[in-house]
């Protein structure tokens, strides 16, 4: 398949205030094809903005280089810029004095597209299918923040771009906008071909639209596989414990690691099974403490739990072996492929 972003050995350090260095990004490595949705996903201050403005020539890199479809950001930035479209998160994206329409009819100039009737066309086709035709004359500063945000995405996608960045497109949405921009992201790469960078903290949305997940965390990379490989990778380790009551949280420590949820009555204990705890394990742990088991059984683990176990075992290595994040042994290592 076509390669749509690569990204090679790309690190930014900032300056602190106190004249320390910050490494926002560390030796990242990706590669993304074409025609997929990808899930950039991290805690705040992961990186993930941050490698976001460096793809869009926002911010440069301290080392390493960015792809766009073959196009070098910083060597041949005008052939790499007409390749994407952006709406970045936090940033005002578009012009609020001006109404939806004069908007997209702007930014369609300014990103080279020379026929009127072309323009007006693209403008009209993305404003009926974000709902916003009918507010079109409106100034932009009137709308609530989830019609921003929509009309900011029509701006970024009025050029028709090959690859489209999103940073939380559905921030501000209420459910039926949220639905109609997800619905709309799939369509825009299974049906027109389209390559989606998603960055969001909604893991359930990212989990269900996404081909491919990256996380990271302290700027680099956890963990990089097709989602559903992902989950089935944790699938195999994963195990829900189900007792009966509720577990008050001093019970709930016996099961470091493992989540607590209430279901009919019941507390239901769902975590992975490490190198140093077995499934036998989980039952006599439950005998010691006096509690009520019920049942032990493989569990469906999905993206936000992954990503829990992912992030608290980046906290617990953190700085080891020179920075990287390692994880827990080969297992972890695997992960990280």
């Amino acid at each position: 398949m076509k390669t749509a972003i690569e990204i090679e050995s790309l690190s930014k350090i900032f300056r602190s205030r106190g004249g320390n260095d910050v490494e926002a990004v560390s030796r990242l490595n990706l590669t993304l094809e074409a025609g997929q949705v990808f899930g950039f996903l991290g805690s705040n201050g992961a990186g993930k903005t941050t490698t976001i403005k460096m793809a869009c020539g926002l911010v440069q890199p301290t080392t390493g280089t960015v792809r766009l479809n073959g196009y070098d950001v910083l060597r041949q930035r005008g052939q790499a810029m007409r390749q994407i479209g952006a709406v970045l998160e936090g940033t005002r994206n578009v012009y609020w004095r001006m109404n939806a329409w004069q908007n997209l009819l702007y930014f369609g100039r300014i990103k080279g597209i020379s026929s009127s009737g072309l323009l007006k066309a693209r403008a009209e086709q993305l404003l009926r299918e974000l709902d916003l035709w009918e507010r079109r004359k409106d100034p932009v500063g009137e709308f609530s923040r989830g019609m921003q945000q929509k009309v900011a995405i029509a701006a970024a996608l009025i050029a028709d771009p090959p690859i489209v960045l999103l940073d939380e497109p559905t921030l501000g949405l209420d459910v039926h906008a949220s639905r109609t921009v997800q619905e709309w992201i799939v369509q825009l790469a299974k049906e027109r071909g389209k390559t989606v960078v998603l960055t969001t903290h909604q893991l359930d949305m990212a989990e269900n639209l996404c081909d491919q997940v990256a996380i990271m965390s302290h700027g680099r990379l956890l963990a990089h596989r097709p989602t559903a490989e992902l989950l089935d990778l944790f699938r195999r380790e994963f195990y829900q414990v189900r007792l009966r009551g509720v577990v008050d949280t001093e019970k709930n420590g016996v099961f470091p690691g493992f989540a607590a949820s209430q279901e009919n009555g019941h507390t239901i204990l769902s975590g992975e099974v490490g190198d140093d705890m077995s499934v036998f394990d989980l039952v006599e742990r439950a005998r010691t403490a006096g509690m009520d088991l019920i049942s032990v059984s493989p569990g469906e683990p999905n993206l936000e739990e992954i990503f829990v176990e992912l992030i608290e075992r980046a906290e617990e290595t953190v700085g080891q072996d020179g920075g990287l994040v390692t994880g827990r042994g080969e297992q972890a290592r695997r992960h990280q492929e």
